[in-house]
């Protein structure tokens, strides 16, 4: 599942790092990227919700054999709309999209839960997280060496290639025999979840995901617009930023272990927010010479902590609602995520069609962060009271 997951991740992570880029390139405007972003997160807000009631007692299997499918698919349709002009498809190709990123984004969570021991948690979940970065590191380093050595190729043609890639994870898909399945009883279970537990869980996500919702998507665009960095080169830096990811991401399980929940949670993300605020900062120092440097470095700071809780994060709330609250918590995760990035998305492109520099939006998400950090230090308190 990890492997499969990886190539699905690749094709993610490709876009993230040159799909706005491409489209700012098109003529596309950065409130008009906004809304079709938006789109993609749309679909997964509608649809997580209720594929978490869905696969509860499930093979998980099937959702992952559709979305090694799908995404791949979508992403070349997606990429084919706009070098043709098709513009009108694009909302629909987006919703697309998020949709068969969501059959595995929601079932991997749970089938990590699954078919794991408790002393094999930790590991599998960093695991599973780390798939992220291994893809931008390598479709990174694909965008760059395409940059550098085939310079006729736009960055269309470069997404095109790796889509076709993604359809290498079915491969792996198909090798996976392990499919472990809980039997639960028949109907909608509604009453058997237990509500109060899944929303003192989700609360700090909440807020964390609505400011990440207005930074995260939008990251390249900061780069491109103050620092002229094109996509050649926000490959080698995001490509950067997963390898410090992914080494964090393996050494989480040590981290937790060594400063538990409260303090490896909680110092993370506070020096994260720091180095965001201080990135939003060299927006107003775009002309000196050091401020790419610093932009550079802060962002190098802030993605590989703020990613490095996340396991942790993730860990501590499927814990904390227990196990017949899993499916349900990874569905209601991925909802919130892709809900309050699609808002996001549409409040960053009410913000730009306004005129607001990007310093001051990246603020708004610090400021959501920190009080999101807080809500955290608040649930592993009650975790551990609890425990």
């Amino acid at each position: 599942m990890i492997k499969a997951e990886f190539f699905v991740q690749l094709i993610g992570a490709a876009f993230f790092l040159i799909l706005n880029i491409y489209l700012a390139k098109q003529g596309f405007s950065d409130p008009e990227i906004a809304n079709f972003i938006s789109y993609r997160f749309l679909a997964v807000m509608l649809l997580a919700f209720p594929l978490g009631f869905y696969i509860k007692g499930k093979p998980l299997k099937p959702f992952f054999i559709l979305g090694s499918l799908g995404v791949p698919t979508v992403a070349i349709a997606l990429v084919l709309a706009i070098h043709y002009g098709l513009y009108h498809y694009l909302p629909a190709l987006f919703i697309l999209w998020g949709v068969v990123f969501t059959l595995f984004q929601v079932s991997s969570l749970p089938y990590v839960m699954r078919n794991t021991s408790v002393a094999n948690q930790s590991h599998a979940i960093s695991l599973n997280y780390a798939t992220h970065s291994f893809g931008t590191i390598l479709s990174g380093i694909m965008i760059f060496g395409f940059g550098q050595f085939m310079r006729e190729m736009d960055e269309g043609v470069i997404l095109l290639f790796i889509a076709t890639l993604g359809f290498f994870g079915v491969y792996y898909l198909l090798k996976m025999k392990v499919d472990v399945v809980v039997p639960v009883k028949k109907g909608l279970q509604w009453t058997s979840y237990d509500w109060g537990l899944l929303l003192k869980a989700i609360v700090p996500t909440i807020i964390i995901a609505i400011g990440a919702g207005l930074t995260i998507p939008f990251i390249n665009l900061f780069f491109f617009h103050n620092f002229q960095i094109d996509s050649k080169g926000f490959a080698v830096i995001g490509g950067v930023a997963s390898i410090l990811v992914a080494f964090l991401a393996l050494l989480v399980p040590n981290v937790k272990n060594k400063l538990g929940f409260k303090k490896g949670i909680t110092y993370t993300q506070t020096t994260a927010v720091l180095a965001l605020i201080a990135l939003a900062t060299t927006e107003f120092f775009a002309s000196y010479w050091w401020a790419l440097p610093v932009a550079v470095l802060c962002f190098w700071v802030r993605t590989p902590l703020m990613n490095m809780a996340a396991p942790m994060t993730s860990e501590l709330t499927m814990n904390y609602v227990g196990k017949k609250n899993q499916e349900m918590l990874s569905a209601i995760m991925a909802a919130i995520w892709s809900g309050s990035w699609f808002f996001s998305s549409q409040i960053f492109r009410y913000l730009k069609a306004e005129g607001l520099p990007y310093a001051y939006i990246f603020y708004i998400t610090a400021g959501l962060y920190g009080f999101g950090v807080f809500m955290y230090y608040l649930l592993v308190l009650d975790y551990e009271r609890r425990k």
